[in-house]
């Protein structure tokens, strides 16, 4: 922790000047003007403007953190590591950690501040299995075969969000300026296994306004009804009797059989599901060995729709499969959820406030390096080769997007906490638009340039933000006022999760008893290198010789 420290205690209050000849804009920042919704307000403006100068004074630390967390590369629910990183750092600025939230050992609250508003950030933290890849290099070349690795991005979010916490904490205090700074973990998000149960527990009951953050290939936010899907995520065991499956076969009762009796079933049945479902499925547990009939078997499934009633009419549907399963094979069935997301719906006025701070700060500056690292890998991926993006996109959003234009896609548990809270997800640009998602290609520009100019747009985003509801409490009033008016005028939160499930914190114990042992020989060392990339030996970029 020494070589972190320093990068900590050595900021000094920079001038103006400094964050405008320090972090050259991608699209020159045009001066601010009043307007009806933004008054002029100078205090504030010099104040983001500051905020923006120590963020990019702190690149050094961001950079550090992001490698960090990127080295670890640990499964959901056994992010341990990261989260003892993490949540050192935050301790040694001054912010108070709860450990342990909502009974899941790598989750957590940190709080620093008193009084309202209280403004959340999070973002996630666990990784994708079988994702290892060393960064920088635009071909597939595990650090260690098989095992798992940031293959979607999210080292780089709790990162991002802690450097622009430290960086308000600072000004804040100095300006004795009221509110309460919360920073929180999305654990197991690809198992949407944890946000529900934060907000079951009450872990946003006085947040006034949540800025979550997510890698992405550009930087922008929007607002309103998701085009993607909510989903539930459920398990099931079934049960049967053993026998020698050579000796005396008809005395046994097959659990496996009922698992691909439900999974035939199911495949059948998709073809008459409305386009924008999506499920999918995997088996946990076929058997012992084959000739012992299993008396035991499991599928996971995740049901996806973009409504609730629809979400539980698949997992209606699910439940059906399976009894019927269970009447083919003379076995019997439980259930059990490990995990849910409602569908999305992002706040106006909130998205309407950052997308005026990301006009400011605009793109990175990308360089000849980070560009043909993005065009390489394009081209290896056989995607159009547009490198990495240089034009911000406008803001996007509408209230209600009509059904018939939604055609399924992922799910993120941001969703239940949006149905509670005023809430945007700002997108930031640390990934390349190449991988197809939770794979080794999405992991390649996660601790290189690419990423760590990212995070630092992106802290200076979220820093302006937070300011801006801090020193404006009408935006907060107006956030709640389209919150109740418009987004829960007709919807009411119910969660997926039952009062008796909880969070399923054992998933991805073995994968990680498997290979951590081997990663831990990887991990990142700041006190003997500036970047991991250093550490593990790589020219940046490395490219084929053919390219």
């Amino acid at each position: 922790m020494h070589a972190v420290r320093f990068f900590i205690l050595c900021g000094a209050t920079i001038v103006v000047t400094a964050w405008l000849s320090a972090a050259p804009l991608q699209q020159p920042a045009k001066p601010a003007q009043a307007t009806p919704s933004a008054p002029a307000n100078p205090r504030l403006d010099a104040l983001k403007q500051e905020a923006a100068a120590e963020v990019e004074k702190m690149k050094d630390f961001s950079q550090v953190m992001n490698d960090m967390v990127f080295s670890y590369g640990e499964l959901g629910f056994q992010e341990l590591e990261t989260s003892k990183y993490l949540t050192a750092i935050l301790s040694e600025n001054g912010f108070t950690v709860q450990h342990g939230i909502s009974d899941i050992p790598t989750a957590w609250m940190a709080s620093w501040g008193s009084g309202k508003p209280v403004i959340a950030l999070g973002s996630d933290i666990d990784c994708i299995p079988q994702a290892s890849q060393k960064p920088g290099v635009a071909y597939r070349d595990p650090i260690i075969e098989g095992a798992p690795g940031h293959g979607e991005g999210h080292n780089s979010g709790m990162p991002m969000n802690i450097t622009a916490a430290i960086v308000l904490k600072r000004i804040m205090t100095r300006e004795k300026l009221p509110g309460t700074i919360k920073l929180w973990p999305g654990v197991a998000e690809e198992q949407l296994g944890t946000k529900a149960y934060y907000v079951r527990d009450g872990f946003f009951k006085d947040a006034d306004i949540v800025l979550f953050a997510h890698v992405g290939s550009d930087l922008g936010v929007g607002w309103g009804d998701s085009t993607g899907n909510g989903m539930v995520s459920v398990e099931y065991t079934f049960h049967g009797e053993t026998a020698h499956s050579a000796g005396a076969p008809w005395r046994g009762r097959s659990a496996l059989d009922a698992v691909e009796l439900m999974n035939i079933g199911w495949n059948y049945r998709r073809e008459h599901l409305r386009i924008q479902q999506r499920s999918h499925y995997v088996v946990t547990n076929g058997g012992d060995q084959p000739n012992v009939v299993p008396r035991n078997a499991s599928v996971w499934y995740y049901f996806r729709e973009t409504e609730y009633p629809r979400i539980k009419e698949m997992w209606e549907i699910g439940d059906s499969m399976a009894k019927g399963a269970t009447l083919m094979t003379g076995t019997t069935v439980e259930s059990r959820v490990l995990g849910s997301a409602w569908p999305q719906h992002m706040n106006k006025i909130v998205a309407e406030t950052m997308h005026e701070n990301i006009k400011k700060v605009g793109l990175p500056q990308w360089s000849e390096a980070d560009q043909t690292l993005a065009k390489a890998l394009q081209r290896e991926l056989k995607v159009p080769e547009r490198g990495l993006a240089t034009e911000l996109q406008p803001l996007r959003g509408r209230e209600k997007v009509d059904d018939d234009e939604k055609r399924g896609g992922g799910s993120d548990d941001i969703g239940d906490i949006s149905w509670n809270v005023p809430t945007v997800t700002l997108r930031y640009p640390s990934n390349i638009a190449a991988g197809p998602g939770h794979n080794w290609a999405n992991a390649i520009s996660m601790a290189t340039p690419i990423a760590h100019k990212g995070i630092t747009a992106a802290a200076k985003v979220q820093a302006m933000t937070v300011l801006d509801f801090v020193m404006r409490p009408e935006l907060v009033t107006q956030a709640w006022d389209y919150f109740r008016t418009v987004q829960t005028k007709e919807t009411t939160y119910t969660p997926l999760i039952r009062a008796q499930d909880k969070p399923a914190i054992w998933l991805n114990e073995a994968i990680m008893a498997k290979y951590r042992a081997e990663m831990k020989k990887y991990y990142f060392d700041p006190t003997k290198y500036k970047t991991y990339l250093e550490q593990l030996g790589i020219k940046y970029p490395t490219v084929r010789s053919s390219q």
